[in-house]
């Protein structure tokens, strides 16, 4: 006599996971090339194919990443500048500047994530409304950098 234990001991999320994965990368892809697309001088960091499944990391030219999470909060979107290790802080990313890019580059980085609840509309609404911002405050800028 064995223990059947059919799915009853498998968690949702491990069941899940491919499903999700999928989900979550085909957002991150759209998003990524979406930006790319959108923004000029906008810059993916990281590899561009070897990166988790929801996270998208990009820097801006001419922008201050805390002056562009403003802009997105007002408009309901979550985002944060640099890691999740100094989220809050006004401070460059130490990761970014550890890959190399200079302070006044890593100051306007912007991290999104997608999660297993986002849709397409959501990535739509982050099209949509970040090129302007971003052309809002480079307008805004001493310099255009981009």
């Amino acid at each position: 006599m064995g223990v059947h234990r059919g799915d009853c001991g498998i968690q949702p999320a491990e069941r899940d996971h491919a499903r999700n994965t999928a989900h979550l990368t085909a957002l991150r892809d759209r998003l990524i090339a979406g930006v790319l697309d959108r923004i000029r001088g906008a810059e993916l960091t990281g590899h561009p194919l070897k990166r988790l499944p929801h996270h998208a990391s990009f820097l801006f030219a001419g922008v201050e990443g805390e002056s562009l999470l403003l802009q997105l909060d007002m408009e309901g979107i979550a985002a944060s500048s640099g890691s999740a290790c100094t989220s809050g802080s006004l401070e460059a990313s130490h990761v970014i500047l550890a890959l190399g890019y200079p302070r006044d580059r890593a100051l306007g980085s912007l991290r999104l994530s997608v999660g297993k609840g986002n849709t397409d509309a959501d990535v739509d609404l982050v099209l949509d409304r970040l090129p302007a911002m971003v052309a809002r405050l480079r307008a805004m800028a001493p310099i255009s950098a981009a």
